[in-house]
């Protein structure tokens, strides 16, 4: 959404799930409205290529000039998910509701593991999609034929601002998930070399969040 200085209250042991998407905060910051401000926005910038292999794994974060990009490739063995892919880029958009990806639960995989470790209790299928082995168990279907992907790039864009400043850059998964985003972040915070701090005077940012044309100033 292109919002980069706000306070985020929850009351509560964790943020509420809502549909299992970004949708009901996209709507509520839309209905709030966002401003600009007169301050100079500070970014992470990427200056060279990072990468972490787990396994059959793979992440990396690379420079890239026109913003923020995300590269998100999965291939799982339930033929209902299969091989697939999707990429982002940070052009915020407005959108209805429904149009956000879910998070995917396998039921042999996770739903039942999850539920005996006691977490996930509030996993429904208002909130998630769910497979078997031969089937999808939403009556309503998906939202997307790639929404597994989809929601992948979602989870890139979560695990990457833990890093405190928005990242100027591309990053790149392949079969990857929250464990390999964060070690991609950890491998580029520890490479001084590999990102410095900018600065960026917005010259123009319509209340649509359309994208910004910007000078950048190395901090």
């Amino acid at each position: 959404m292109g919002v980069d200085n706000a306070m985020i209250e929850v009351d509560g042991p964790e943020v509420p799930i809502m549909d299992g998407s970004a949708a009901a905060f996209v709507a509520a910051i839309d209905q709030a409205g966002v401003v600009t401000q007169a301050g100079m926005r500070r970014f992470i910038q990427v200056l060279k290529p990072v990468q972490v292999t787990m396994g059959d794994s793979f992440g990396e974060l690379r420079p890239y000039a026109a913003g923020f990009r995300a590269e998100v490739e999965i291939d799982f063995a339930n033929p209902l998910i299969g091989r697939q892919s999707y990429h982002a880029r940070s052009q915020p958009r407005k959108l209805p509701p429904r149009d956000q990806p879910r998070p995917d639960l396998r039921m042999h995989e996770r739903c039942r593991a999850a539920l005996e470790r006691r977490f996930a209790l509030g996993a429904s299928f208002e909130n998630s999609v769910v497979f078997d082995e031969t089937r999808l168990l939403n009556t309503e279907g998906l939202r997307y034929t790639d929404e597994c992907a989809r929601h992948k790039v979602l989870d890139v864009i979560g695990d990457l601002a833990l890093s405190g400043l928005p990242l100027l850059g591309a990053y790149r998964s392949v079969r990857g998930g929250h464990k390999l985003n964060h070690a991609v972040l950890t491998a580029l915070m520890a490479d001084r070399s590999a990102w410095r701090v900018v600065e960026a005077e917005t010259a123009r940012r319509s209340r649509n969040h359309a994208e910004a044309e910007v000078e950048w100033w190395a901090a």
